[in-house]
């Protein structure tokens, strides 16, 4: 079976010049976690998730840095509320991620299965000559891989 068999072909994306708070929107109306980011020629540039975010507004390690002749910590001392608020209005390319795992239309779904357990990552899109065309989520995989079973 081929990925172009079970991708879901109306993809909610966002573009790369939208702003995080759209990214929040769709996730919070489609009850999504994650997002392909196009440009206008619907090429894929930029990959945004639900971990992307947690890791911009979750607090930070404190930090030791030793000079020669002393050491200080750097704290996050910026509060939660005001990183959320700040994240709002950031380009999503800010803290999207630009190396995006895809695969091509043909691909054969064992191999997109084995892709997103050895990546640990939740959703592949699909490309076809260059362009995003559909997406598949381990929860396809699944329904389609155990659909006889239920």
């Amino acid at each position: 079976m081929q990925a172009h068999e079970i991708m879901i072909r109306n993809v909610y994306k966002v573009k790369e010049y939208d702003t995080v708070r759209e990214v929040v929107d769709r996730f919070i109306r489609f009850r999504i976690s994650g997002l392909p980011v196009i440009n206008d020629r619907n090429e894929i540039v930029g990959y945004i998730s639900d971990g992307d975010i947690m890791r911009y507004i979750g607090k930070k390690e404190d930090r030791v840095v030793n000079f020669i002749y002393y050491s200080t910590v750097i704290s996050d001392a910026e509060a939660f509320e005001e990183k959320v608020e700040r994240i709002l209005d950031l380009n999503v390319m800010a803290i999207a991620k630009k190396k995006v795992v895809t695969a091509p239309w043909d691909e054969e779904v064992e191999r997109i299965a084995t892709i997103l357990g050895q990546k640990q990552i939740k959703k592949v899109p699909i490309e076809r000559n260059g362009v995003l065309v559909g997406i598949i989520s381990r929860g396809d995989i699944i329904r389609h891989a155990f659909k006889m079973f239920s």
